[in-house]
């Protein structure tokens, strides 16, 4: 399945977060998913959204500037070496190359989900489907 992320590009300093949420608080987004990676002096914080393109208006507001992507998501087993088994193997063997992933624990007990940034989309969302 295919499912928006949107991105935002930060300086790694002390409040710039708060400030990302407090903008989603105040438009009444709610973030189903969030990552956070960073460098000495810039992050990126990529958010899986219950309403993305309200959510990117809600940043340009308040002054970011935000990126909206298609990714792929897929759920997986909440048990050892489901990631493996599910997603990173059968990848592998196809192939395609995985840029970036991120997990949460699905609100259905025993699922996981996972967002995945990947060298063939279409291919992997078959592969996952």
């Amino acid at each position: 399945m295919m499912i928006k992320q949107v991105s935002v590009f930060v300086e790694n300093k002390p409040g710039r977060l708060y400030a990302i949420l407090k903008a989603m608080d105040k438009s009444k987004i709610n973030i189903r998913a969030l990552s956070v990676s960073e460098t000495d002096e810039f992050g990126i914080v990529r958010m899986i959204l219950d309403d993305p393109d309200a959510g990117a208006e809600a940043l340009k507001t308040a002054g970011f500037t935000s990126r909206t992507d298609m990714m792929v998501t897929a759920e997986i087993p909440d048990i050892p070496s489901g990631l493996l088994k599910t997603v990173v193997e059968p990848l592998s063997k196809a192939d395609i190359n995985i840029d970036y992933f991120y997990a949460f624990l699905d609100s259905t007990p025993g699922t996981a989900r996972i967002v995945l940034k990947v060298s063939n989309p279409e291919k992997a969302e078959i592969i996952l489907a």
